[in-house]
């Protein structure tokens, strides 16, 4: 038999739609056996240059869409008493550094819930690891002054 895979797309940050997509993922697929979490979003610059929205979209994209849609694939796997959970982070949900405090609180943030997530599926037999790699080279344009908008990296 013949394995065809659909390519179905998801946006972590927009967080009205993960639910749809992993509804959608499970009537095709039935099951996920591993869920990795490897979307991310950052922003450089001083606590103060950085816009509240932007401090929230930093947020959606490396906190709200993980947990909501592993909070989506989870009753699947406890059902089935199996999978396993991994969140790709960053060495930056241990520790902060200058001009990344919206991605630190969400790197934090994401650890904790994904710490605590490890604690209580241990008894469904799911596992949940959290990979925490150092400084990455990403794409990135230098924005321009005061454009702190423009240096988000996706």
């Amino acid at each position: 038999q013949t394995y065809a895979p659909k390519l179905i797309l998801l946006d972590v940050s927009d967080i009205s739609c993960i639910r749809d997509v992993a509804k959608e993922i499970l009537n095709c697929y039935g099951c996920v056996d591993i869920l990795i979490n490897n979307a991310s979003m950052k922003v450089k610059g001083a606590v103060q240059s950085i816009s509240l929205e932007l401090d929230k979209k930093i947020m959606d994209a490396n906190y709200f869409g993980p947990i909501t849609l592993t909070k989506a694939i989870l009753p699947n796997m406890i059902s089935r008493r199996t999978g396993q959970i991994v969140l790709i982070n960053s060495i930056q949900g241990k520790i902060g550094i200058p001009f990344r405090a919206a991605y630190a609180a969400s790197k934090h943030a994401a650890v904790g819930f994904f710490d605590c997530l490890r604690a209580e599926m241990e008894e469904f037999d799911i596992s949940v690891s959290t990979v925490s790699p150092t400084f990455i080279c990403s794409y990135h344009r230098q924005p321009a002054p005061g454009n702190w908008e423009a240096s988000i990296w996706k």
